[in-house]
């Protein structure tokens, strides 16, 4: 009898058990989270403030055909360098704040620092055809922005008066500390224990002679 003909006359056909789910499945929900529309209104105030204060620094140094970018430049690495000091006090100094870092960290300087604009500029030499000022603006902003955030991180320690973290040498100092003490060593077992009778032997007025 045919699949079709079997089902109208009421009859089913045996199931492997092994294909039966125990439960039927459950539709997957993503946890909801509180959100923080708080924290996003700070951010996008910082982040607009950022950007008005980087707009008028690129209006006071407009860039030239073929000029060096000093406006995007100085943005980026003072940027950097107020970064590392900010969040050496923000971590380490000021009390816990649930917008400072947000509105500053984020949202000022996020929209202050330009990666956008860096590329940009730097594509354009490329295209025509200015190789040494696109290599020098490329470099002379990693390491400047580099040297930036480690002048802010150190100066804002020495003005604390935090102590200078130095990564090698807190290192070698922490693989010191964490190193076990050497378990006391036992005695030898080749050395034969002393008898009685040696003992007797070195001091003769406790033995039988008298």
């Amino acid at each position: 009898m045919p699949s079709t003909d079997r089902s109208k006359a009421g009859e089913t056909l045996p199931v492997d058990p092994d294909l039966i789910p125990d439960e039927p499945p459950k539709p997957r929900r993503r946890p909801q989270r509180p959100r923080q529309w708080d924290v996003l209104a700070v951010i996008a105030v910082g982040g607009g403030t950022g950007s008005v204060a980087r707009y008028g620094l690129a209006r006071a140094l407009p860039t030239s055909p073929g000029g060096f970018p000093w406006a995007t430049f100085l943005t980026n690495v003072s940027g950097c360098f107020v970064l590392g000091l900010f969040m050496v006090y923000v971590l380490e100094i000021w009390p816990p704040s649930r917008y400072l870092r947000p509105f500053f960290g984020v949202g000022v300087l996020g929209g202050f620092t330009t990666f956008s604009t860096y590329t940009v500029e730097l594509r354009g030499m490329i295209a025509l055809h200015h190789w040494s000022l696109a290599d020098a603006y490329a470099l002379s902003s990693l390491i400047a922005g580099l040297a930036a955030v480690w002048t802010g991180i150190v100066l804002a320690r020495r003005l604390s008066g935090l102590p200078v973290r130095r990564g090698p040498r807190r290192r070698t100092e922490a693989g010191r500390a964490l190193k076990l003490p050497e378990p006391p060593q036992e005695p030898s077992s080749d050395i034969p224990p002393r008898s009685e009778s040696t003992t007797s032997g070195s001091h003769p007025t406790r033995g039988g002679q008298r």
